[in-house]
């Protein structure tokens, strides 16, 4: 079997040699670049499974390449950052980032963060990669969303992941337990606020009124439910 490769874009020697030590040490296949050109005409080459990304780049802008990749690549996004204000932390989940580190860090962390994203979720059902809903197609092949007129709206990775969470359980409470559980990534407020900003930006996505969602319920305490009527093709 494969080998999950990670990718690391750091401009700091020490944090490229450090997380690539321990990242093989755990069984990984790792590549590391200095600079963000390097890292994307990697890209074109070779799919990596994980994408570690620091947003101090010297050419170009972190966040701005964090949202190119959750909309672009099918590999999962974890920023490794020594910005630790909230607003870099929403900012980055906001533009589709899958979890974010800040640093100083404990290489045993981002290693079970990187383990937390690459987990199968658990008891998912073997659909195709499209479903219909309420006049929505979702496209899990391409992150695409179309609507009914034909229109498309890309949607990152983290964004696929609890669309598809939601699409494979309609008209069941998820607590934030089970979506912890299933998805993978650290309990906690971290946590809790990454959900928070992708089942935002679903809801804009699917057109939906932020004060009275038609699709994505919240229950209060309790968790969410999807509404709509799903058919998997």
């Amino acid at each position: 079997m494969t080998q999950p490769l990670v990718t690391i874009l750091d401009d700091e020697p020490e944090i490229r040699h450090i997380l690539t030590e321990t990242l093989q040490d755990a069984g990984f296949r790792t590549q590391s670049f200095s600079r963000a050109r390097e890292f994307e005409a990697a890209l074109n080459r070779v799919t990596p499974d994980v994408c570690l990304v620091d947003l101090s780049l010297p050419d170009t802008d972190g966040l701005a390449l964090v949202h190119r990749l959750a909309l672009e690549q099918g590999a999962a996004v974890i920023i490794i950052s020594g910005r630790a204000q909230v607003q870099d932390r929403v900012t980055g989940l906001e533009l589709g980032a899958d979890d974010y580190i800040t640093k100083p860090f404990d290489p045993a962390e981002v290693v079970a963060r990187v383990r937390a994203r690459l987990r199968a979720p658990k008891g998912q059902v073997a659909h195709s990669e499209t479903a219909s809903f309420n006049g929505w197609v979702a496209h899990f092949d391409r992150y695409i969303l179309e609507d009914q007129n034909g229109a498309e709206t890309a949607f990152s990775h983290a964004e696929g992941e609890v669309l598809r969470l939601f699409l494979e359980s309609p008209k069941r409470l998820i607590s934030r337990a089970q979506m912890q559980e299933t998805l993978g990534g650290a309990a906690g407020e971290s946590f809790d606020r990454a959900m928070d900003v992708r089942i935002s930006r679903l809801r804009t996505k699917l057109g939906e009124d932020p004060k009275n969602p038609r699709l994505i319920k919240t229950i209060y305490g309790a968790g969410y439910i999807f509404l709509g009527d799903v058919v998997w093709h």
